[in-house]
């Protein structure tokens, strides 16, 4: 077996945000805490700390170092792009994908929360990302997907039968999401721009409209609650054999 063929194993964790307590709160550095006590509703501040928290404690587990001494750098690409040509409009406020340092330096990680669900997902030395949406019946579905779907998207997406619409969009948005992530561009990449498989198809980006687009990238669904969608991105040509960690396992990693 070459080593281009050699299967990347990144690691999935879900947790549940009853799994969130104040026992978690010490693992949160100082900024962090002081954002986490900005969210006016109490599921907001357990999502970030669940996830912050969960961040810290699996990359601690990898590395072998206490999970006090994992730290992390907020990097937005879109700003660093714009800094690198010149371009004014970047946010000089810490904003962006979580980025590993110091002991944990070379691991990739992406974190997302919806709905009573948090989701971690984590690889060394190749960029991840991961999304999960709570399908919900918005007020303005067609505005979301114009918002949302490219052109071809969009034909695929009004054709099916009205009551299928609310998931299929949730789905479009998951892979579409998680792929931004992975590049660091996040949702300042333009969704419309990325374009992906119907999400009754096998997950897979279709095209990339402008810059940014990875060189290759790997896609899949995750299985979730009925009532969420979920999609895990790699950039890698590599096979992908993903480790799926259930809340039951997450919730003890977070006991110690």
């Amino acid at each position: 077996m070459t080593l281009g063929s050699t299967p990347l194993r990144p690691t999935v964790w879900w947790a549940h945000i009853s799994s969130a307590n104040d026992r978690l709160v010490r693992l949160l550095n100082e900024e962090e805490l002081a954002r986490n006590t900005r969210f006016r509703l109490q599921t907001d501040r357990d999502r970030h700390l669940l996830g912050r928290a969960l961040a810290r404690t699996a990359l601690a587990e990898r590395t072998g170092v206490p999970a006090s001494e994992v730290a992390f750098e907020l990097r937005c690409r879109s700003c660093e792009d714009k800094a690198r040509t010149g371009a004014d409009g970047g946010d000089p406020s810490p904003h962006g994908k979580p980025v590993p340092v110091g002991p944990a330096t070379g691991w990739e990680i992406s974190i997302s929360h919806s709905g009573e669900w948090v989701v971690l997902a984590m690889a060394e030395g190749v960029p991840v990302g991961v999304d999960v949406e709570r399908v919900s019946e918005a007020r303005d579905l067609d505005g979301l997907a114009a918002y949302t779907l490219a052109e071809s998207e969009a034909r695929a997406w009004r054709a099916l039968p009205e009551d299928d619409r609310s998931e299929a969009f949730f789905g479009y948005w998951a892979r579409k999401e998680a792929l931004l992530k992975a590049t660091g561009l996040g949702l300042s990449g333009g969704l419309r721009r990325v374009s992906v498989t119907p999400p009754s198809d096998r997950a897979r980006l279709v095209a990339w409209e402008g810059g940014g687009a990875p060189g290759t990238a790997w896609l899949t669904d995750l299985e979730r609650d009925p009532g969420y969608r979920s999609a895990l991105a790699v950039l890698t040509d590599r096979p992908v054999e993903p480790t799926v960690h259930p809340a039951e396992r997450t919730a003890a990693l977070l006991r110690g």
